[in-house]
C-alpha cells in the first residue's frame, strides 16, 4: 500500500449520508494514523465531520447555480492543487466529485465507477452488486475501502459515533416531525405530539421540536399540539445551525423521529432514538447507535421508497401514537 502523507476524502451531501459514512472515515483514519486528511463538503454536512474528530482540515465547498457554480468548481480545484494531495477518497457518487479531483491534479483518485465518470478516476472501483454486501448503507462505503485495498474485511456492525462532550441528558425530549425527501417518511404530526406529551408527562420533561427552516410550520402544528395536552414545548426549526442542533440534541433524554438526518445525528451521539419507519428500508438505513428502536407496521407495500405516498400511506397510518410511547418508556427503562 502507498503510504499516503496527505489524503482528501470528499464527503457525501446529505447529513443522514455523512452519519453512515464516518465508519469509513474511522477506517481511513486508523489505516493511515499518520497522514494528514482533509474533508472536502458542502457547509451543510461539514458539522458531522468536525463533530466525528476524524479530519485534521475540513474545507467547504459551497452549492453556486449558473456561472457562479463553474467559477466556485475551479476556485475548489484550484485549492485542492495548491495543498498537494497524494490521494483522493470519493465517497460521493457524484460525476463532479471525480471532476473536482482531477482538476485539482490529484494523483490517485479513488472511487465507484459510476455516473460516467470511470475516465477521470486513476483507481475506478466496480460497485457492489445486489447482495456482495450487506444491505446497510454503511457497508457501501466501507467496501469502497475494502476494494481499494484499504480496508482486509468489513466490520461486523459499524457505529458512526460523534463527540457528546462529556454533556449530561436533560428532561428534554427532542422530537423531528419531517424528513427531507418527501412526506411519505413522515408520520402524522398529531400523532407525533400525542407521543411526545405522553412521554413528556410521564418523565416530567419539556419536548424541543427541530427542523428545518421549510419545515416551521409543520413543527409549529407538532409543539402547538404538545403544549395543548399540557407540556411546555418549544419549536426551533429553522433557529438552529447543524453544530447547535447536534449540540442541543446531545442533551436530550430521548428522539423520537422519522426516517431523516436528524434520526442519524442523535443515534450517532448515544441519544435513545426512537424512530417511526415507514416507506423506507429499515434493513438500509436504521439509525446507527447503542440505544435504538424502530417502530413500525410491516404492510404490503412497504418499502415503497417514494417521496409521497400514491395511496392511503398505511405505512404510517397504522403506527399509533401508544406504540411509539411505548417504545420510548421501554427503551429509557433498558438497561
Amino acid at each position: 500500500m502507498e503510504p499516503y502523507g496527505r489524503i482528501l476524502i470528499r464527503a457525501t451531501n446529505w447529513v443522514g449520508d455523512a452519519i453512515l459514512s464516518l465508519p469509513a472515515v474511522q477506517a481511513v483514519r486508523s489505516r493511515f494514523s499518520g497522514a494528514f486528511i482533509a474533508v472536502l463538503a458542502r457547509p451543510w454536512v461539514a458539522g458531522v465531520y468536525r463533530a466525528g474528530g476524524l479530519a485534521d482540515e475540513i474545507i467547504l465547498y459551497e452549492k453556486r447555480s449558473g456561472l457562479a457554480a463553474l467559477r466556485e468548481r475551479l476556485r475548489v480545484a484550484g485549492e485542492l492543487r495548491r495543498r498537494r494531495f497524494d490521494c483522493a477518497l470519493l465517497l460521493q457518487n457524484a460525476f463532479d466529485a471525480a471532476l473536482i479531483a482531477a482538476l485539482a491534479r490529484i494523483p490517485v483518485r479513488i472511487g465507484y465507477a459510476r455516473d460516467a465518470r470511470r475516465w477521470l478516476l486513476t483507481h475506478p472501483v466496480e460497485p457492489p452488486r445486489r447482495g456482495e454486501v450487506p444491505r446497510h448503507e454503511s457497508f457501501y462505503y466501507l467496501e469502497l475501502l475494502r476494494r481499494a485495498g484499504w480496508l482486509d474485511a468489513l466490520p461486523p456492525g459499524p457505529e458512526p459515533l460523534l463527540n457528546r462532550n462529556a454533556r449530561q441528558p436533560e428532561p428534554v425530549i427532542g422530537l423531528s416531525p419531517g424528513a427531507a425527501f418527501g412526506s411519505a417518511k413522515r408520520w402524522l404530526p398529531e400523532r407525533f405530539a400525542a407521543a411526545a406529551a405522553a412521554i413528556a408527562r410521564h418523565c416530567a420533561a419539556s419536548v424541543s421540536v427541530f427542523g428545518s427552516p421549510a419545515e416551521h410550520e409543520l413543527c409549529e402544528r407538532v409543539a402547538a399540539g404538545i403544549r395543548a395536552c399540557g407540556v411546555e414545548a418549544r419549536n426551533l426549526a429553522g433557529a438552529t445551525t447543524l453544530e447547535e442542533f447536534m449540540d442541543l440534541a446531545a442533551r436530550c433524554m430521548l428522539f423520537l423521529t422519522n426516517d431523516s438526518g436528524a434520526m442519524h445525528v442523535a443515534a450517532a451521539l448515544g441519544v435513545p432514538t426512537v424512530a417511526v419507519f415507514g416507506s423506507t428500508d429499515p434493513e438500509a438505513t436504521s439509525p446507527l447507535g447503542p440505544r435504538v428502536r424502530l417502530v413500525r407496521e410491516p404492510v404490503e407495500c412497504s418499502p415503497c421508497l417514494l417521496r409521497e405516498c400514491p395511496i392511503d400511506h398505511r405505512c404510517m397510518t397504522r403506527v399509533t401514537a401508544d406504540q411509539v410511547a411505548a417504545a420510548a418508556l421501554e427503551l429509557l427503562a433498558a438497561p
